[in-house]
């Protein structure tokens, strides 16, 4: 296969294999991590667990890298990035432990939610470090290839510690503090690993840094505020964004929805429920590596108006008929469709960006993307606050879902036929 090719050729390279050696230690780390934050929210036997509660572990996840996001370049622009990996690895092994410690000891739920917000919040820092010091360990010609496998293996890295935390808990140790410990040594050991690289050479260089902090903030603001006008121009990327933007609230609100119906709807116990959760999540991200798989077939056939559109269709006529229910197996496929048809639309998405943005703007119109989609995801959480029952079965939320979709497919179908994306 062609991506084992190019990985053997990148990992010849030491500095390269290095790098990538301190991505996939602090991305399973926030896999571990974050299978953790989502059982002590959802699934432990003294909570009786709320979609508030998910709504508050939702933001917690996801908030730091819409909030912080387009700012965290500026600040690595100025400090030495391997000592942002070493020692923002090392401040979230501390935060982690200090969470398990505050676990144990049972402490408010605001307490744990601020000592969790820390280290996903540093956790936006490192991932920005580790890909803006790709170009300094690898030449020009690797970049495009580097670019493709290494968030790839990332991804697969946090899949892989979300087992190991759920095989932890469900194998005996069945305390989200030892899950939490879990990922404080794995992101002690990326911080470890990181010292194999030198100081120095993952930049930034002293003359190209803008010399005040100040400046550099406000520069950074103006830019967002110019990618926003400029992604006004650029009909398609904005209605493809627009488009993303829905799919992934509908996704969201079926995650917080499928949550509750583990926790309470198909368990008795949370051991129970806790693998069922795994179980559903796995079956998704099959749905994304499906997507992966089939969408630059699709888009070659239809064209990306045309893929997208039968993606949200597929997704309007099967979510209500395999979410009404409410049973585990229809759910099941529904959350491997809905995850092939979230990732496509992704996928697509971000090849119009590419393709209509100028690339002077396209850092500031992905970082508008940033914001966009993860912003989704917490207000869908919001929304499942009002609609869920305790239970998790909502018929409200899949009418709502199946609406969106139906919405997004006829205007993708309006705009296809105007050829306007």
């Amino acid at each position: 296969m062609s991506v084992v090719r190019d990985l053997r050729v990148l990992l010849r390279l030491g500095d390269f294999r290095r790098l990538l050696a301190v991505r996939l230690l602090s991305q399973c780390a926030d896999g571990v991590f974050q299978v953790a934050l989502a059982a002590y929210v959802v699934f432990s036997p003294e909570k009786q667990t709320s979609p508030a509660a998910i709504a508050s572990a939702m933001a917690v996840l996801l908030l730091p890298y819409s909030l912080l996001g387009p700012f965290a370049g500026v600040l690595l622009d100025r400090w030495r990035r391997r000592q942002v990996l070493l020692y923002g690895n090392l401040l979230r092994a501390t935060l982690a432990g200090a969470t398990a410690l505050l676990v144990v000891a049972s402490v408010p739920d605001w307490l744990f939610y601020a000592s969790a917000l820390s280290v996903t919040a540093v956790n936006r820092f490192v991932l920005a470090g580790l890909s803006a010091a790709l170009p300094r360990v690898l030449d020009a010609d690797r970049l495009v290839m580097a670019n493709s496998i290494s968030p790839t293996a990332g991804t697969l890295a946090a899949t892989a510690g979300g087992g190991i935390a759920f095989a932890v808990r469900l194998a005996g140790a069945d305390s989200d503090a030892a899950v939490l410990l879990v990922g404080a040594v794995l992101y002690l050991c990326s911080a470890l690993v990181s010292l194999l690289l030198g100081r120095e050479l993952l930049g930034p260089d002293p003359e190209q840094v803008q010399s005040r902090l100040r400046a550099a903030l406000l520069s950074t603001a103006r830019g967002l505020l110019d990618g926003l006008r400029h992604l006004s121009e650029r009909r398609a990327a904005a209605r493809a964004l627009a488009a993303m933007t829905v799919v992934r609230f509908c996704y969201g609100a079926l995650t917080v929805m499928v949550l509750m119906l583990c926790r309470y709807a198909w368990s008795s116990t949370e051991s129970q429920g806790l693998g069922l959760l795994g179980l559903a999540v796995g079956v998704s991200g099959a749905g994304f590596f499906a997507a992966a798989v089939l969408s630059p077939w699709g888009i070659g056939r239809w064209g990306r108006a045309g893929w997208m559109t039968g993606c949200t269709v597929s997704a309007a006529v099967l979510t209500p008929a395999l979410g009404l229910p409410f049973a585990l197996v229809p759910m099941l496929a529904a959350a491997f469709v809905l995850g092939l048809t979230t990732q496509s639309v992704k996928i697509t998405t971000d090849t119009v960006v590419q393709t209509q943005v100028d690339d002077a703007h396209r850092g500031r119109v992905f970082s508008l993307y940033d914001v966009l989609y993860n912003t989704a995801f917490v207000a869908a959480a919001a929304v499942s606050v009002l609609l869920l029952p305790p239970d998790g079965r909502s018929v409200p939320i899949v009418l709502l879902v199946t609406a969106l979709y139906a919405l997004v497919a006829a205007l993708l179908l309006r705009w296809r036929a105007r050829q306007a994306l």
